[in-house]
């Protein structure tokens, strides 16, 4: 219950006006003196690395999405964490290719990362981002574009594959596929 009040509150802060930081826009602050950069991951209860690269896909216009966590938590979930960084010397506008075509998905979410599935190939099951009960993704939303040379933190929440499944291959439109590795 805690986890999902948690996704939900994240879902909610994506591109709201007046926040401290601006939708496509990168965090330059730099990690808090004397800590080791892991943090506590509320989901699962385990400190990570927010340094960890569990996998780096490629995308078109230079961008590249580094997942740092796929974290099975308790309420049947599987938060992928991670950054999505314009490597090159142009801004970058064609967020809405990373969305779901959904049409729930559409009127509800706008420029998110609601397109990504997990596929499960042993299992032979594709899972889809979840939605909110008003369509929404939980997901990163309010991205409109990325700088170049800038970085933005992007999650998507998905349904969890059988427990003993901690192999999954991740896909973002646009982007390569990769195998990650649940935790938890």
């Amino acid at each position: 219950m805690v986890a999902a009040v948690f996704v939900l509150a994240l879902a909610g802060c994506g591109g709201e006006e007046g926040g401290a930081d601006k939708p496509g826009k990168a965090s330059t602050a730099p990690p808090a003196s004397g800590e080791d950069n892991k943090q506590q991951d509320t989901a699962a209860g385990e400190p990570r690395d927010s340094n960890a690269k569990l996998a780096v896909l490629k995308g078109s216009g230079a961008m590249e999405y580094t997942v740092t966590s796929a974290v099975r938590d308790t309420g049947g979930f599987v938060t992928v964490t991670g950054q999505m960084k314009n490597t090159g010397t142009e801004d970058f506008y064609q967020v809405p290719s990373w969305r779901g075509n959904e049409k729930e998905i559409l009127a509800g979410s706008g420029d998110a990362v609601s397109g990504g599935t997990l596929v499960d190939q042993a299992g032979k099951k594709r899972y889809y981002v979840l939605r909110d009960t008003e369509g929404r993704c939980l997901c990163t939303t309010g991205i409109s574009k990325v700088e170049a040379g800038a970085s933005v933190p992007v999650f998507m929440q998905f349904p969890a594959p059988p427990e003993g499944t901690d192999q999954v291959d991740l896909t973002i439109p646009t982007f390569d596929t990769v195998a990650i590795k649940i935790s938890g």
